[in-house]
């Protein structure tokens, strides 16, 4: 959407009124019992809410990752007004594909929900413009449908489970800080499937591979003095799955850990505070921002320890709709005592995040 300049006309001062109250913002509860489809849905109650998927792609050479990101924001203003597309909610897109040993490419679209933008609420269905993410199918037909498009490059994919939903936390409810408020609901999806069509630059190719669905909603994670996150999600070569995150603080110190590793055969173990390490090994300036990312890290998780070894060092997002923001999302391997791939997301380092 292109920035425009307003009149402070007698229409506008309704949503200026309702800007000046502060919105009441749904709180991730640990008594909510998830139920599906139903919570692949959107939850607009809540302040923020991501739909995200990334996926390492079988490619000549290797390494060949790709990422489509969906958020909505509910920015508490203009929620008064009797409009269908008042700006009550607000969505925006990521895409981004990783290249061993090019330049990463990635492109970003934003709307207003009901002025270019939707979402469901009974089902993952979600878009911006001509970009979408959606679920459908049951039992052995169920999968998601993932449509991006720009100028360098588009993806039409198929995902497909192949192990169960992975409720992240206490059955979906994941704690982010010392307070029960700091919290989301969490669903993640490991080791689905991929199969679909790629275009770079005109050229369609075969996309296959294996991806990671998130899906997250919460009105609170970040405690006074936090500037953002670590993150990695891996799908594990031998059909398990791990994830991890740490809340971080500008000096680097972490005020809240948590981890969770799913094996081969199902069995999930969850690792708190004091069992989750992240270190960081290597770092990356960006040209762009001057922000150091530690694309190289070690992570400690219960007995486990790994190290991420990126794709590429600049997979740094630089976006600019509705706001500007700058993270580190990339494709990564790790090694050690667990081998895999997946994506390591590091937010904060460009400037303290702003949910």
């Amino acid at each position: 959407m292109q920035r425009r300049s307003f009149l402070l006309t007698p229409l506008l001062l309704p949503a200026l009124a309702a800007a000046r109250d502060a919105p009441r913002y749904a709180v991730a509860s640990r008594a909510t019992r998830l139920a599906f489809p139903r919570d692949h849905g959107a939850h607009p109650d809540f302040r923020t809410e991501w739909w995200y998927v990334t996926g390492a792609l079988d490619a000549p050479g290797g390494g060949m990752g790709f990422q489509l990101t969906f958020f909505r924001s509910r920015p508490g203003i203009a929620e008064e007004l009797d409009s269908p597309i008042a700006a009550s909610q607000i969505l925006f897109a990521h895409a981004a594909l990783t290249r061993p040993g090019q330049r990463l490419l990635h492109a970003e679209r934003a709307a207003r929900a009901n002025l270019g933008a939707g979402f469901s609420t009974t089902d993952c269905e979600v878009h911006v413009g001509a970009w979408s993410m959606q679920r459908s199918g049951a039992g052995a037909d169920e999968h998601f449908r993932l449509v991006a498009q720009d100028a360098a490059f588009a993806f039409d994919l198929r995902l497909t489970p192949t192990q169960p939903l992975l409720l992240q936390g206490e059955g979906g409810w994941s704690q982010k800080g010392p307070r029960p408020e700091l919290a989301s609901h969490y669903v993640s999806w490991p080791q689905l499937r991929v199969g679909g069509r790629l275009v770079i630059d005109g050229k369609a190719q075969e996309a296959t591979g294996r991806a990671w669905f998130d899906h997250e909603w919460s009105s609170e994670v970040l405690a006074a003095g936090a500037v953002g996150w670590d993150w990695i999600g891996i799908n594990l070569d031998d059909g398990g799955a791990l994830m991890a995150f740490r809340i971080r603080d500008a000096a680097g110190n972490t005020l809240y850990a948590h981890a969770s590793l799913r094996d081969a055969g199902g069995r999930l173990t969850r690792f708190g505070p004091g069992e989750v390490g992240f270190t960081p090994v290597r770092r990356w300036t960006s040209p762009r921002n001057g922000a150091l990312y530690p694309v190289q890290m070690e992570i400690r998780v219960g007995p486990h320890r790994i190290e991420t070894a990126p794709v590429a060092d600049d997979q740094e997002i630089s976006a600019r709709r509705p706001l500007p923001v700058s993270y580190w999302e990339g494709l990564v391997a790790i090694r050690g005592t667990l081998a895999g791939r997946g994506y390591l997301e590091l937010t904060g380092y460009a400037g303290a995040l702003r949910l």
